[in-house]
């Protein structure tokens, strides 16, 4: 029987308590990890670590998933901070863009959400709009908001109708990075996805396909992945 294709997925690096235990600590909800098992994988977690190490780890993954969290710091995109964005996370900001360059590299295939996708836009010399307003539903609860594919792209080959879909996030793309286009948007005209304009498989979604049920765009990095 063929193995099952590996995927890491980076963490959270935060404080956290458990049982009697209060400490600093590598994060993931569970539903990342469910998700990528759901589709035919085997998740893996991945740390901060140091940014050198990144080709070293993407080498042995067969896939890489960019979850969400924090605003990305907006030093790595060359503009001021808004006073709305939130802190950086500098540890997670070097990491993930190293592991990001690296998966790009050798064409691992590779799945950015929400945070994720910002940062792969990032990686690649775009620049983020640091509030917008509608797409959340308030502190701690997820939007719904309709999200429509382009027709022709890698997004609309795996959901080529419009869905609904869980959103959490006040930034967004403002100007796309070299070499990548949008694959969805909102009915706003926000910028849901992003995919190379060349053959490699990458794509960033600006929603969390993880809090709902639709796994299609997980379904299609592990099928890459294999």
């Amino acid at each position: 029987m063929p193995s099952k294709p590996l995927i890491g997925i980076t963490t959270y690096l935060d404080p956290a308590r458990w049982g009697v235990w209060e400490m600093r600590a590598a994060l993931l909800p569970e539903v990342y990890p469910r998700l990528v098992r759901a589709a035919g994988g085997i998740a893996v977690m991945l740390p901060p670590d140091a940014p050198d190490a990144a080709a070293e780890v993407v080498a042995r993954l067969d896939g890489l998933v960019v979850a969400g969290g924090a605003d990305v710091d907006p030093a790595r995109y060359g503009a001021a901070r808004d006073p709305r964005t939130g802190p950086a996370a500098a540890e997670r900001d070097g990491w993930e863009l190293a592991l990001i360059d690296a998966a790009l590299a050798a064409g691992t295939p590779m799945l950015g959400i929400c945070r994720g996708m910002q940062l792969l836009n990032v990686a690649l010399g775009g620049t983020l709009v640091q509030h917008m307003d509608g797409h959340t539903g308030g502190v701690g609860v997820f939007a719904a908001h309709t999200v429509k594919p382009v027709p022709g792209t890698r997004y609309a080959s795996l959901v080529p109708e419009a869905t609904t879909v869980p959103a959490y996030h006040h930034q967004a793309v403002d100007r796309l990075g070299t070499g990548l286009k949008a694959c969805a948007h909102a009915e706003d005209g926000t910028v849901e996805a992003v995919e190379p304009e060349d053959a490699r498989w990458a794509l960033g979604v600006q929603w969390h396909p993880e809090m709902g049920d639709d796994g299609r765009v997980m379904e299609g990095l592990v099928t890459a992945a294999s």
